[in-house]
C-alpha cells in the first residue's frame, strides 16, 4: 500500500477479515463476588468437555472456594513471577500462552 493513499472501507474490511483470529468475551458485573470468574470457568469446563482446546492463562480466584472448584478439568499455564520494589507479583505468561498454540484461553 502506498503510504500517502488512504484505504477505502472495502480495502480495510478485506485486511481485517484476513487478519482477524479470535473473539473477546468480557464478563461484566456490578460488584465483586457476583460470579464473573465462576461463570467464565463453568463455561470453559463445558467447552473443554465438548473437546474444545481451552486453557487458563491467568486466574485470580480471590480465595473463593466455589471459584477455585470451578477450575475443574482445565489446564493452567503457570504465571510468571516477577519482583518489583522488593515484592513478588504474578503475571500472565504471554510467551507461554503463544507456545501452547491454543484455540482459546482464559
Amino acid at each position: 500500500m502506498d503510504e500517502g493513499k488512504r484505504l477505502t472501507s472495502e480495502e480495510a474490511l478485506k485486511i481485517y477479515n484476513k487478519e482477524k483470529n479470535g473473539k473477546l468475551k468480557i464478563y461484566l458485573g456490578y460488584s465483586p463476588g457476583v460470579g464473573k470468574t465462576y461463570t467464565m470457568l463453568r463455561e470453559a469446563n463445558i467447552r473443554a468437555r465438548r473437546g474444545e482446546d481451552i486453557c487458563i492463562g491467568y486466574i485470580e480466584p480471590h480465595d473463593r472456594k466455589a471459584t477455585t472448584e470451578q477450575i475443574g478439568i482445565l489446564e493452567e499455564i503457570p504465571p510468571l513471577e516477577i519482583e518489583y520494589c522488593g515484592k513478588r507479583y504474578k503475571e500472565v505468561d504471554v510467551e507461554g500462552i503463544k507456545k501452547e498454540n491454543l484455540q482459546q484461553f482464559l
